[in-house]
């Protein structure tokens, strides 16, 4: 059995690289959002506006430690924020899981996530000059549960597919 999990920021290019990767492996590829959002019948937007973020972690939460104890194998890439909570942080040391760190550099999120505010719950309120600062907060913050993934794999200036490429030499 074989659990590949992504984690990273948003923008970090986990939903694309984990496309491929399950592509590549014939495994199924699931995105924790969209599950999610299936689940909840409403977008992440609408359920973090509506219900807050607090309801939308413990959502997460049971969604993500549902597939982690499933007898499944599969590519899941994980919301940025997912292995800070809820100790979600210490289903990445499963024996069953390969958890991968997709790091990616604070100015290329930037400018990744600059054309996507409006998908980004996390952003929306913020002005340009701000996305920054945010962003680095974000990244130190989080950084002690990103860096409880078994491998991390830098993405700075690498195709979906270099990054794939790399993921499965690990292996």
């Amino acid at each position: 059995m074989r659990k590949i999990v992504l984690i990273g920021y948003m923008g970090s290019g986990k939903s694309k690289t984990g496309e491929i990767l399950a592509k590549n492996l014939g495994l199924p590829f699931y995105d924790l959002d969209f599950l999610i959002e299936n689940e909840m019948k409403k977008s992440v937007g609408e359920i973090f506006s509506e219900e807050g973020e607090v309801f939308f972690r413990k959502k997460e939460h049971e969604v993500f430690k549902r597939i982690i104890e499933s007898d499944e194998s599969y590519v899941l890439s994980t919301g940025g924020g997912t292995p800070c909570y809820a100790n979600n942080h210490l289903f990445l040391a499963n024996d069953d899981v390969f958890s991968v760190y997709l790091k990616t550099s604070i100015p290329v999120l930037v400018s990744r996530l600059k054309n996507e505010i409006a998908k980004r719950p996390l952003l929306q309120s913020l002005k340009d000059e701000e996305t920054f600062e945010f962003i680095a907060k974000h990244l130190f913050d989080r950084s002690y549960f990103y860096n409880q993934c078994k491998y991390t794999v830098v993405t700075d200036e690498k195709s979906p597919e270099e990054i794939v490429s790399e993921i499965q030499k690990l292996f």
